[in-house]
């Protein structure tokens, strides 16, 4: 029986989304979980996993296509099925045949044939070394725009190599999303950001009587998830006409990829172990920088953690992440001197800097909050 690939929903008002590349062709064989295609979302590009046995027909969508959420992209059949006949619309073979003609086309466009320095009328384009053309071609550099520097205006490879220096780097597919997301979460949502200091003593002493497995984050996030529980406006979303109040609390680490950072997320956090978080945060981590984030992985969280402690950093302010309230920037643990009792003491401190949406929380009700999760921090009673 036919199983149809459908682009799927990730993320909270998600209309769309974009099919990055195909792992499989259309005709090649796929089994149940193997990598089938990519796809990028407003937050993230995922892998998606083949839905059933089969081989792969009927591909409606290729790479570049933006899909509407919940459509059709391809079908899973058996050897010898054919797919359904909806599927044989007289659209989807004329964007078949449009992608295909793309495809044939390109490498064409790009041999061109190799010319010498002395046989490069002007007609033809500029005088060009070969050595030069080719690398040119492998810099992706036009040469028409190119001022040779050399006899007769000719371009050399060093001139070559000078554009291709100059041309501004590509942003890969999360790069692009991260800048897209960022500016418009700074642009449209009204931040404000609070700062707490905290005695970390005994989130110290919690960690080395947790054991070594166990990371500052993963005390976080369950205590934070705790402090959620009480202040639910905090665990909302901003719908855009109104508050949504989450039933569960999901918290969404930020972790760095390679050109970027995604948003992973542990599910129901405040009902999980300290030793269960840390065994999702461990896994979740080295997905995410191997790029094999399932949709889950990055869908449903209610509340981001970001911890750039490990970097050194005493303190941040973290960019909102919608529909979500509220974001945690966390700093690195450090012995400060500070007033303990009316005398100076030594003690290691933690900087909290909360980010919040002003049309969910006031300045109150964010500082109560803090308040709570600092108390909670301090005792770190786990």
């Amino acid at each position: 029986m036919a199983v149809s690939v459908v682009m799927p929903a990730l993320e909270m008002a998600q209309e769309t989304g974009k099919l990055l590349s195909w792992f499989k062709k259309e005709g090649e064989p796929v089994a149940k979980g193997e990598r089938l295609l990519e796809i990028e979302t407003d937050k993230i590009v995922v892998e998606l996993e083949a839905p059933a046995d089969g081989v792969l027909a009927g591909v409606r969508s290729h790479e570049g296509a933006v899909v509407p959420v919940g459509q059709t992209i391809a079908w899973i059949v058996a050897p010898g099925e054919q797919v359904p006949a909806e599927a044989e619309t007289a659209a989807a073979r004329a964007v078949t045949a449009a992608a295909r003609a793309v495809t044939v086309a390109a490498p064409a466009e790009r041999a061109a044939p190799a010319t010498t320095v002395s046989a490069t009328p002007a007609e033809s384009g500029p005088r060009i070394s070969p050595k030069a053309r080719r690398l040119a071609e492998q810099q992706g550099v036009d040469i028409t725009k190119i001022k040779g520097t050399g006899p007769g205006g000719t371009i050399s490879s060093e001139d070559v190599q000078a554009a291709a220096d100059a041309m501004p780097e590509p942003l890969s597919a999360v790069a692009r999303l991260m800048a897209k997301r960022t500016t418009e979460s700074w642009t449209q949502a009204p931040h404000f950001f609070l700062v707490r200091d905290v005695d970390a003593t005994g989130l110290r002493a919690a960690r080395e009587r947790l054991g070594a497995r166990h990371t500052v984050t993963d005390l976080l996030v369950a205590l934070t998830a705790r402090a959620l529980t009480r202040h639910p406006k905090m665990n909302a979303s901003w719908t855009g006409a109104a508050i949504q109040l989450n039933p569960s609390v999901s918290i969404s680490l930020a972790v760095a990829v390679k050109d970027g950072v995604v948003g992973a997320v542990i599910h129901d956090a405040d009902r999980l172990a300290v030793s269960e978080i840390a065994a999702q945060r461990k896994d979740l981590a080295e997905r995410a920088r191997a790029g094999l984030l399932r949709p889950h992985d990055i869908s449903g969280g209610t509340f981001t953690i970001s911890n750039l402690g490990m970097y050194g950093v005493d303190a941040f302010s973290a960019i909102l992440t919608p529909p979500q309230t509220a974001t945690l920037a966390v700093g690195r643990i450090a012995d400060r001197v500070v007033a303990v009792e009316g005398a100076p003491a030594i003690r290691p401190m933690l900087t909290m800097t909360l980010s919040s949406d002003h049309r969910v929380v006031d300045g109150a009700q964010a500082a109560w909050f803090l308040k709570d999760l600092a108390e909670l921090l301090t005792a770190a009673e786990l």
